[in-house]
């Protein structure tokens, strides 16, 4: 690394590693997020070559989920949710619900305690947001009903492991790790009050942020835009999302993820969220690109051969466990063939707060360190597979379109044959 600048040599040779691997991905049909993530491992320390600043990286992968978080909440729509509101809510409570037992059976078995089985199964538990976008829109779904599900079931699942993001610090203490804020000062039961404070601390920032944000950013933003600078505008949308991300954790004591999604979620309803979501996407997309490389930086590969046994049960844990559950939970709701396998090949994967929560559990105590290495092989495997996922799930919905025409042909021609010879 070079001690003098390891700022310009991480994001310098960090975007221009994702360049060269995003490519190559991209060129042999898998995501580009595969190569960013692969760039993060060359430039890691398990790796020969030039290391990136570790604790640069820490902080651009913190930039890159406020920004992921505030796309999340630009395109968050409440008449969209609730519009899918009966398959999306018990869905993704339910997968969830299944993927953190399955996770949780799984750590136990390597002799975790139920702590830390438990936070290590909430982080295979949540699919990529970003992964599922871009899916989506690669094969023009996301406006069709299975796209609106599946978004809208994502939608759940961020805004639930939000939640867990703001619990953990909260109950840490209770279960052994390193409790934050007031809750270092309690006893066990007094754990309970601390949670009580972080919850209404959250209340609080939505009840007056929301509110307060609905008046003041749509004024803020229509006044920069009279004055036709391209530039300003972007300058205030990304200090708005920044802004209030930070401020939040700093007054209210809550996650800048949560503070950047309410950020996105006040500005869509601003009448300005195409516009701000156009001229913020390269900034999203450049820092989600770092985010990505941070988290390459790592990930030992040596784990694939000192741990197959490991990385080969948790991925899946992502990709049967969660795959069936959605299936199952998608028909048993009655959803269409089509809609049920697009949704199972949607959810599974896991991606950014699968690590952002694993980061917490580690940061906090509540997760060993050796967890991160299979929840980073199962993050990249299940990215890689995912279009592999997608390809057989059409493959099946073809598959049954053709048996099902046959046998309305077969029927058609019983039928027919019945009709001719009645005298």
């Amino acid at each position: 690394m070079d001690a003098a600048h390891p700022l310009i040599t991480t994001i310098g040779l960090g975007l221009l590693y994702a360049l060269i691997f995003g490519t190559l991905a991209a060129l042999v049909k898998l995501p580009p997020i595969v190569g960013y993530l692969c760039a993060g491992i060359l430039l890691g320390p398990y790796t020969p070559g030039i290391v990136g600043d570790a604790s640069t990286a820490y902080e651009l992968a913190e930039l890159g989920v406020i920004l992921l978080m505030f796309g999340v909440g630009l395109h968050f729509s409440p008449a969209e949710l609730l519009s899918v509101r009966r398959v999306a809510l018990p869905g993704a409570v339910t997968q969830m619900a299944t993927a953190t037992i399955l996770g949780a059976l799984l750590a136990r078995g390597w002799d975790y305690s139920w702590p830390q089985a438990v936070v290590f199964g909430l982080a295979l538990s949540v699919a990529s947001t970003v992964v599922l976008l871009r899916a989506l829109a690669d094969r023009e779904e996301t406006s069709t009903p299975a796209g609106r599900i599946a978004v809208g079931w994502l939608v759940v699942e961020d805004l639930a492991v939000i939640l867990v993001l703001v619990m953990l610090p909260a109950v840490a203490g209770m279960f052994g790790g390193a409790s934050a804020g007031i809750a270092s000062r309690l006893t066990d039961a007094g754990g309970l009050i601390a949670l009580g404070i972080a919850l209404g601390k959250v209340a609080l920032f939505i009840a007056i942020a929301v509110p307060l944000g609905r008046r003041v950013i749509p004024w803020v933003l229509v006044m920069i835009a009279h004055l036709r600078s391209r530039e300003l505008f972007t300058l205030a949308v990304l200090a708005l999302s920044i802004g209030i991300a930070y401020a939040s954790a700093k007054v209210f004591g809550v996650s800048f993820a949560l503070g950047a999604f309410f950020a996105g979620m006040v500005m869509h309803g601003s009448g300005m969220a195409a516009r701000a979501a156009e001229q913020s996407l390269p900034f999203r997309d450049a820092f989600a690109v770092l985010f990505f490389v941070s988290v390459g930086m790592l990930f030992n590969p040596l784990v694939l051969v000192e741990r197959p046994g490991a990385v080969a049960a948790t991925l899946g844990v992502v990709i049967i466990g969660k795959g069936l559950a959605a299936a199952a939970i998608m028909l048993l709701l009655r959803q269409s063939f089509q809609a049920t396998a697009t949704v199972t090949a949607a959810l599974a994967q896991i991606g950014e707060f699968s690590l952002v929560l694993a980061e917490q559990g580690i940061g906090l105590g509540l997760l060993p360190e050796a967890a991160r290495d299979p929840i980073l092989a199962a993050v990249v495997g299940s990215i890689a597979l995912n279009p592999l996922m997608f390809w057989a799930s059409r493959r099946l919905v073809t598959r049954r379109d053709v048996k099902v025409q046959a046998v309305k042909d077969d029927k058609a021609r019983a039928d027919n044959e019945k009709a001719g010879s009645v005298p």
